[in-house]
């Protein structure tokens, strides 16, 4: 919920999911109109009743959107890629224009994927410092025995980073299957992790996120989420 009255910048980041300094910039080349007359400064304040228009069009104050989406493989998770479809092709057009999305999926991972329109929000579910779970299905090229996820569970150096990951909770299933819970969201962690102990991830499929399931959705498929499940975040 916004309280009025509200920073310009702080306005557009909360219903656009931008960040501030995409925000200041855009501002200083004259993309927002506040009733009508260009607006630059981003501390402006904006009272309930102004006609805010951004990029030329109205932004929307109304209830903010929070969906989960079950992505299937082939989806990008950003809004525009040369070569593939944005996730966000997969929910209703009349919403399309207002999310964005919370987290990163590979192109060729599957599973559970946030979108919403509330920056803030977005911004607590991916931040590191909410260490918010993550459940994967990892399914592996090579066969793995049980003592070979201690280095997982333990911590690992990845290559190129200075710090080793944290913790994971790592269940072997069978030969080739893992399930692995993560609260961080370094760049391709998982692949990395099992890269670092000589496996090679063959397929990944989000589980879990927090406490949020995909139960009852298939592929392609998406939910809104419930107030309950929003302030889980």
């Amino acid at each position: 919920m916004i309280k009025y009255p509200v920073r310009l910048d702080k306005l557009i980041a909360h219903l656009t999911g931008i960040t501030r300094s995409q925000c200041k910039q855009l501002l200083r080349a004259g993309a927002a109109t506040i009733n009508g007359e260009p607006c630059r400064d981003g501390a402006h304040h904006v009272k309930e009743q102004d006609s805010v228009l951004w990029q030329g069009e109205a932004l929307r104050s109304s209830s903010p959107l929070y969906l989960l989406l079950y992505k299937p493989a082939g989806y990008v998770s950003s809004t525009t890629d040369s070569e593939h479809l944005s996730a966000l092709h997969l929910v209703d057009a009349s919403l399309r224009s207002r999310l964005h999305i919370a987290g990163r999926l590979d192109v060729d991972t599957t599973g559970a994927l946030l979108l919403t329109d509330d920056g803030d929000w977005s911004h607590r579910v991916t931040s590191p410092r909410h260490q918010k779970s993550k459940t994967y299905l990892v399914t592996l090229a090579r066969p793995i025995r049980e003592e070979e996820l201690l280095p997982l569970r333990q911590g690992i150096m990845l290559h190129g980073e200075e710090n080793a990951t944290l913790p994971a909770e790592a269940v072997w299933l069978s030969d080739h299957q893992v399930r692995l819970t993560i609260c961080e969201g370094r760049y391709h962690q998982i692949k990395r992790m099992f890269a670092a102990i000589g496996n090679h991830v063959s397929a990944l499929h989000r589980e879990q996120v927090g406490s949020l399931t995909l139960e009852g959705l298939q592929a392609g498929q998406w939910r809104h989420l419930s107030a309950a499940e929003v302030a889980a975040f």
